[in-house]
């Protein structure tokens, strides 16, 4: 044999571990923190719960990224993905400084009724940008159709939510085909063509946090939650075929 194709087999043999018959990546026995699948639980849904995309968290594991979970299975959870410097933003939560814009609106009880989301179907994206757009291509008078904008790295910072003058002066939506609806969604965009990528782990994280603080706000239960291809009144694959839609409305329809 080789002298290349013996290193490459012992490098391989060093990858794996096997303990309890169950195969985790060696670092993982080392200082990964582990997990049991609990009913319910999801590759995606516990990937975002951490901080982590689903290939990140399947390859830790050596799973298909597009398999399914077994109750009862160990995951290991890199030790990065539960570590964070002082001051950092706790996984689920949203960052301070959004929650204390957000704090200072005032909000009608039962003014919204949904809370749909969007992408912009554009790699890149700035809320100048969609802004100018919508007042200059769209006609519309109140710019940015969207009430919240979370970007993806490409123009704005990954996770960065963008809170938009609709939500802090209250005023509809314009993110929708039909303006009853406009009256009482609410719209967040994530910047992404999520029919080409996926999103981003930290905009599913702050998708999350923003999503379950909005719900609480607003006294709406899970079921208030749709995309906007649920809800268009026209034909639309917005947000995407790469969008994890079924496990992100059921984590909240759950609770409902």
């Amino acid at each position: 044999m080789c002298s290349g194709c013996s290193s490459r087999l012992s490098r391989r043999a060093a990858i794996l571990l096997a303990v309890g018959g169950i195969v985790f990546p060696r670092t993982a026995a080392r200082a990964d923190n582990t997990y049991g699948v609990r009913r319910g639980d999801t590759l995606t849904g516990l990937a975002r719960r951490h901080g982590l995309s689903a290939a990140e968290l399947a390859e830790n594991n050596g799973l298909d990224a597009k398999g399914k979970l077994r109750v009862g299975q160990i995951l290991a959870i890199p030790e990065h993905a539960r570590t964070r410097p002082p001051g950092a933003q706790r996984a689920g939560a949203l960052p301070p400084s959004v929650k204390r814009v957000l704090a200072r609106v005032s909000v009608e009880p039962r003014r919204w009724q949904y809370l749909v989301v969007h992408h912009s179907g554009t790699r890149m994206g700035t809320v100048k940008g969609m802004d100018r757009y919508h007042r200059e291509q769209r006609h519309m008078e109140n710019g940015l159709a969207y009430h919240f904008v979370i970007g993806n790295g490409h123009g704005m910072n990954d996770g960065e939510i963008a809170v938009g003058h609709r939500w802090l002066e209250q005023l509809d939506g314009g993110h929708l085909r039909s303006e009853q609806l406009n009256r009482i969604s609410i719209g967040i965009c994530l910047v992404g063509d999520f029919e080409r990528d996926d999103p981003t782990a930290r905009q599913m994280q702050n998708l999350e946090a923003l999503t379950r603080y909005l719900l609480d706000r607003c006294k709406l239960g899970g079921g208030s939650l749709r995309t906007h291809q649920q809800i268009n009144t026209l034909y639309t694959r917005c947000p995407g075929r790469h969008f994890p839609t079924k496990t992100f409305l059921r984590e909240f329809k759950q609770k409902a």
